[in-house]
């Protein structure tokens, strides 16, 4: 047995990023008439320190719950993240993006640091590399999708997302058309209808019928798309499941529901054939693995939403790596203004896509990434 001391947190600090650059703005598909500002830099990320030295880091937490998480955590040991992650839940505030899910994967960052191994072998992964999939953002014409398509797939990128839901269905059908025209078969085309985001019934832009979503399906079905995600509402699972009943092409969806239970419940109902559950959703890492179990005995892929754009994403990375029914990555990438890398820049060695189509899981230990100073607001 070891005399090593147990590791003890001794703070928890959300540390301010400086705004190297204004990249731009670009309108997102599931939020018409609204703009995302895209730059390098900004933002915040999280550390946990400990007595011995160890840092982990972790995407952002909003400032007015890190008071309530140093008064739980510190003194305490990174490794009973379980732990850790329940009594988080009961104490913090849910808050998609901003909540706890920073701090429960800067806790697993200790926990590889601590371990002198990286994430994906410690959850027990035999790959060092993933395939991740080009996740257009915006809505856009079909001559410009399937420019982007090619320059993509010269680019070496195995695999593109598109988003469609335009006022009519035969722009929708066009739009995957002209793409699958221009790349062919040498491309993965996965399909994005943005139905689910509000947990209500209204949301911004064209809204979809049970109709239009199974005859779009159909037609996706016969272009060789590899899966359908979100034709309806977040909780229409009686709909959800008849859509799966009538269609051959996987569906997709789960990425803005917010506990394990509606992973559970949706898999009993046979809502989706694809999973992609969101840990910056969910509150962390420790929740999402849960999710990976379910779906695996369920007979289900998985692939989770996107991780925020920075150290989300690497975290799912990792994950990825050691789920053997994941065959993708997510990573948000419409270039040029919405290009991963401007997200990527925080880190000093942030992974990068290669000309194989691939993405390298970071092999040192925890998450393998770490922040570039000159990137820290003073």
């Amino acid at each position: 047995m070891s005399d090593k001391p147990r590791l003890k947190i001794t703070d928890v600090r959300s540390v301010p990023l400086k705004v190297v650059e204004e990249i731009g703005e670009i309108e997102p598909a599931w939020n018409p008439g609204r703009f995302m500002p895209m730059k390098i830099g900004g933002g915040s990320f999280v550390e946990i320190h400990t007595d011995q030295g160890l840092v982990g880091i972790g995407p952002a937490v909003h400032s007015q719950f890190i008071p309530d998480i140093k008064e739980y955590l510190l003194g305490k040991d990174p490794f009973d993240v379980e732990d850790h992650a329940a009594a988080l839940n009961y104490y913090v505030t849910n808050f998609p993006y901003q909540g706890v899910a920073g701090v429960d994967m800067a806790l697993w960052d200790l926990i590889g640091k601590a371990s002198g191994q990286p994430l994906y072998k410690l959850w027990g992964g035999g790959r060092d590399r993933v395939i991740p999939y080009a996740s257009l953002i915006k809505l856009s014409t079909p001559e410009e999708r399937a420019e982007l398509a090619v320059k993509l797939k010269g680019e070496g990128w195995k695999a593109i997302k598109l988003r469609i839901h335009h006022q009519t269905f035969a722009e929708d059908i066009r739009t995957v058309e002209t793409v699958r025209k221009a790349v062919g078969d040498e491309m993965t085309i996965m399909v994005d209808g943005n139905q689910a985001q509000s947990s209500g019934d209204w949301q911004p832009g064209i809204q979809w019928d049970f109709r239009r979503a199974v005859e779009t399906a159909r037609e996706l079905q016969r272009l060789g798309c590899f899966w359908l995600e979100e034709p309806l509402l977040r909780y229409a699972y009686d709909d959800l499941a008849k859509l799966q009943s009538k269609v051959e092409i996987p569906i997709a969806g789960g990425e803005n529901n917010v506990g394990v239970h509606e992973f559970v419940d949706m898999l009993e109902k046979g809502v989706y054939d694809l999973l992609q559950p969101e840990s910056m959703v969910l509150g962390g890492i420790t929740a999402l693995r849960k999710v990976g179990v379910l779906a695996e005995t369920h007979g289900k892929q998985i692939v989770p939403h996107h991780g925020g754009g920075n150290i989300g994403v690497i975290a799912h990375l990792h994950l990825v790596a050691s789920w053997r029914h994941a065959p993708f990555m997510e990573l948000l990438h419409d270039p040029p203004i919405g290009d991963y890398r401007h997200r990527f820049a925080m880190m000093s060695n942030a992974p990068q896509v290669d000309a194989d189509g691939y993405i390298a899981v970071p092999q040192g230990p925890g998450l393998g990434v770490e922040i570039d100073p000159g990137m820290i607001a003073s």
